[in-house]
């Protein structure tokens, strides 16, 4: 129906409250989709080199502007991947203007292995960006670098403990400023600094410090990760509004894990003091908790914001997303934002008789602008309007079978409805299919379990094909 009033004076629109914050203009703002890196840590998921080109070809479409292919250097399977994905954009399969991205360690050996890689698949080091990182947090820098830092300086391992810290930073910023130098000799123009691993448990003065070392060595952008995904958005303002204040008008990439359900926000945060490079993955896939969700951070910034970004088919993020779903074998909640199979299905009799009246009363977002369409969902709590509003609906194709559609007759059908609902959950149906859920996730990847057992296989006969346990 049409309102009297306008809509807007009806229901005050969530971006009433959001006009001040300092986002980035939407055309500066770029997508960075990590789904085929990131995504493929999740556990259990492996995408073969073509799946991943599938999913390529489909973040193409969508509109995203950055892709990371993550380590074509060590792996067979990533190699391929690359060469699938520069042969597709060659052939105008993926878009032209689709930035490659690639990973490597800060390390001479590992940016000469991926020059290598490169020019066996016929890609110039200039065409695609090189993400150099190292670690940010004292933790990581000291007890997960600190013993090949000691080596790099020809120290004695047995110092690694009692070298003080200042000692680790200093030899770390000088490993990430000579590799990064080093790639830029190689003729890599683009380079992503990846200087703060952990960065959202680093001293955030010594991240600005590797910061300033990467872009005098040649740095074209930096990125700031939360790699545990202990950020708040408090947090997220405070170090990331640093960054920002120290590097003014330069990219900033910020990835976020999801281990608290915070990533979306806590990217969102980043994005409304100035950051323009936010990551996703579909879905949300990742290690652990996963990362921020392509589906939910683009809705947001949408409906909530009032930023739209340009190029980008949001009428294809779901079908996109249910690719990745698909081939990762990782299902989607049913009331995942945006994606979930439910999320826009109604059974409330309260919510389905306002929708009937207007479906803005209890659904804010357009399920079409997604790719999806509204449906109901009929059961214990549906009502007699929503029932006569289906049967009205398709009365057509109940006249030409003879029906009328009455008071009595759609009372009789939700008694009905009802009825059968009951019913199903006596068979316990729904348990039963949970059930089968968790088990067939279980079955997805290669167990602690099966690793003992493959052990004892082995072992047996040193001569056996692992191939020949399952």
């Amino acid at each position: 129906m049409e309102f009297r009033e306008e809509y807007e004076k009806l229901a005050i629109p969530p971006t009433r409250w959001t006009g001040d914050l300092k986002f980035p203009p939407p055309e500066k703002i770029r997508l960075y989709d990590t789904t085929l890196r990131d995504g493929e840590q999740a556990p259990g998921v492996v995408f073969t080199p073509g799946q991943k080109f599938d999913i390529a070809q489909g973040l193409s479409r969508l509109g995203v502007h950055i892709l990371d292919l993550g380590f074509p250097a060590v792996g067979e399977s990533e190699r391929e991947t690359l060469k699938l994905v520069a042969n597709g954009r060659r052939a105008g399969q993926i878009r032209e203007d689709l930035e490659i991205l690639v990973m490597c360690r800060a390390l001479p050996e590992d940016i000469d292995t991926t020059h290598k890689v490169l020019e066996e698949i016929g890609l110039a080091p200039d065409e695609i960006m090189l993400f150099v990182f190292t670690a940010g947090s004292d933790l990581h820098v000291k007890y997960k670098l600190g013993r090949m830092l000691l080596r790099q300086a020809g120290k004695n391992i047995s110092e690694w403990l009692d070298t003080p810290l200042q000692w680790y930073r200093d030899a770390n910023k000088q490993l990430f400023s000579n590799a990064i130098k080093y790639a830029s000799d190689k003729g890599f123009r683009y380079i992503e600094a990846g200087n703060a691993e952990d960065g959202s448990r680093a001293d955030v003065d010594y991240i600005i410090e590797l910061g300033h070392a990467a872009f005098e060595a040649g740095a074209t952008r930096q990125a700031f990760p939360d790699t545990v995904g202990v950020f708040t958005p408090d947090a997220v303002r405070f170090y990331v509004g640093k960054l920002i204040e120290e590097f003014p008008d330069t990219d900033l990439v910020v990835h976020f894990h999801n281990d608290f359900d915070l990533a979306t926000i806590n990217t969102i945060t980043a994005m409304s003091v100035g950051a323009n490079i936010p990551t996703v993955t579909l879905g949300g896939i990742g290690e652990r908790a996963g990362n921020a969700s392509l589906h939910s951070l683009l809705a947001a910034l949408k409906y909530l914001y009032g930023i739209t970004i340009p190029g980008i088919k949001y009428e294809l993020i779901s079908e996109v997303t249910k690719l990745a779903s698909r081939l990762s074998g990782i299902p989607m909640q049913p009331h995942e934002p945006i994606v979930g199979h439910n999320v826009f299905a109604h059974e409330s009799g309260i919510h389905t008789a306002g929708i009937v009246i207007d479906p803005r009363m209890y659904q804010v977002l357009n399920p079409r602008e997604f790719g999806r369409e509204p449906k109901f969902v009929f059961g214990k709590h549906s009502g007699t309007a929503i029932v006569e509003h289906v049967l009205n609906f398709h009365a057509d194709e109940l006249r030409s079978a003879g029906v009328e559609i009455t008071g009595e007759l759609v009372h009789r059908v939700l008694n009905e409805v009802k009825s059968l609902r009951d019913q199903q959950a006596a068979m316990r149906r729904v348990e039963k299919l949970v059930d089968a859920i968790y088990e067939k996730m279980s079955q997805v990847g290669i167990s602690e379990r099966d690793v003992v057992q493959l052990a004892k296989y082995l072992s047996k006969d040193s001569a056996r094909k692992a191939d020949g346990f399952w």
